[in-house]
């Protein structure tokens, strides 16, 4: 049970890892698990990856905002990443995120995912953020829309055909949970 009544989901971790706050020299890892799912999935709707110091400024914009930005280690590497950022630039969304979950290819299948966005949930909540947005690059990204409703996560919609990578059509998938006990509360400014 977590500080706002709503329990986070644990799952059970095949692998032993370590989820803890990323360090700069995570940027080669990081960079390269983004570069594969770029290159070779559809979860990114980036065509090119980006550059190891883009990978920079975007983790240092996140950590700027006092947002988390974890890491999973695995035998002294990192074997995956996640994030929570703005929902939307709009002054109304600043209680909503966003999260974003990276694993490397040679690992995925073994709840790193989950267990990514499991810690990423926690860090949130403390942080009293009050909803949680995952946008879903490709509905056929089964591993990820189950790692998502594994953490408490609903379907709440589904955009169809909104992204052109591979010469296939995608679609982006709308999933969202609360991350604060919502029932008869007002908004704190």
């Amino acid at each position: 049970m977590t500080q706002s009544g709503l329990s986070v989901l644990k799952v059970a971790v095949p692998i032993d890892m370590t989820v803890r706050d990323s360090r700069p020299e995570d940027i080669a890892e990081i960079h390269r698990i983004y570069a594969a799912s770029v290159m070779h999935g559809t979860g990114s709707f980036e065509e090119t990856p980006p550059s190891a110091a883009e990978m920079v400024a975007r983790r240092q914009a996140i950590l700027d905002r006092g947002l988390p930005y974890l890491v999973a280690e695995f035998r002294g590497g990192v074997v995956g990443y996640a994030y929570a950022g703005p929902f939307r630039p709009r002054s109304a969304y600043r209680y909503t995120l966003e999260d974003s979950v990276y694993v490397a290819p040679e690992l995925r299948g073994l709840a790193v995912g989950r267990t990514l966005l499991a810690a990423l949930i926690d860090r949130c909540i403390a942080l009293g953020y009050r909803r949680m947005i995952a946008v879903i690059g490709d509905s056929e990204n089964h591993a990820s829309i189950r790692a998502h409703e594994a953490n408490g996560f609903i379907h709440a919609g589904t955009l169809v055909h909104v992204g052109l990578k591979f010469g296939r059509w995608l679609d982006s998938v709308y999933m969202q949970r609360p991350l604060a006990d919502e029932a008869g509360r007002d908004p704190q400014d």
